[in-house]
């Protein structure tokens, strides 16, 4: 059975500006580069929908990364206080004879 072949981020990106180019059709430059045709038009489409982040200021991105962590922070802290209430819940149901179902809160 084939490998499946991988390309660097600098083949592709050259393949993508070529097409863009539009200077051979599709299937010429699939040819050329012995890729198919799909994987120029992909690669094309990649490069056209990210090209916006090009130009987005670096000052943008950190506040959108650490936006992104403080809700990571969030959300594990949530975990965490819920796991604490669930543990607590079991202990509290041990102590009273409370029977739990199998399936629940014995995970």
């Amino acid at each position: 059975m084939k490998r499946r072949r991988k390309f660097s981020a600098e083949f592709k990106s050259k393949v993508a500006i070529e097409a863009l180019r539009e200077q051979l059709p599709i299937h010429e430059i699939a040819k050329k580069y012995q890729i198919h045709p799909s994987q120029v038009t992909d690669w094309k489409k990649a490069l056209v929908g990210g090209a916006g982040e090009v130009f987005e200021s670096s000052k943008a991105k950190t506040d959108q990364r650490q936006l992104q962590k403080r809700k990571e922070d969030r959300l594990f802290r949530q975990i965490g206080q819920l796991q604490t209430e669930v543990d607590f819940l079991k202990e509290s149901c041990e102590i009273l004879g409370v029977d739990l179902p199998e399936n629940e809160l014995n995970q």
